[in-house]
């Protein structure tokens, strides 16, 4: 099972330590942790996505709650947030390859945001599966150099 947990947290020095802490001693599983101050600058939103059984995804979000400089845990459900990351790809593009690998980044509409004569600097954001898409169409050519961010993710509008 995986679960996406939106923390919000005092926005200040060892709160991300005390968290992944948190994670390690217990032994559950980050599969992505980004952070960032939110629209009040005392504040920042961590959203951690981490895998595990039913039992162990309730402890994780008990033991957040515990934490003393936690504000507030929520658990973010798929179908009812909006999920983002971002993705920078350089793949070789040379000869007529280039053409096409533009045509794949038309499609999803992910920019060119670097190119020199043997690769291709890609940008793209949107949900993970796309993400996984954009990189699976990309991996015949060539990926020479991949970043990727974890998600962030918020509950939709009511």
């Amino acid at each position: 099972m995986r679960r996406i947990f939106s923390v919000l947290v005092e926005n200040k020095s060892g709160v991300l330590s005390r968290t992944a802490g948190l994670f390690s001693r217990r032994g559950f599983n980050i599969e992505s942790l980004v952070v960032g101050e939110t629209e009040d600058s005392s504040i920042s939103r961590m959203t951690i996505v981490s895998s595990g059984d039913e039992r162990t995804m309730e402890q994780v979000e008990k033991q957040l709650n515990k934490q003393i400089d936690v504000i507030k845990v929520q658990t973010l459900e798929t179908e009812c947030s909006i999920r983002r990351e971002l993705v920078l790809i350089k793949v070789n593009s040379q000869g007529n390859n280039r053409g096409e690998i533009l045509d794949i980044c038309t499609i999803l509409q992910a920019k060119i945001v670097d190119m020199s004569q043997s690769t291709l600097t890609i940008e793209f954001s949107g949900k993970p599966e796309k993400i996984d898409l954009l990189i699976k169409m990309i991996t015949p050519y060539g990926i020479v150099e991949l970043a990727r961010t974890g998600m962030v993710a918020l509950n939709k509008g009511v």
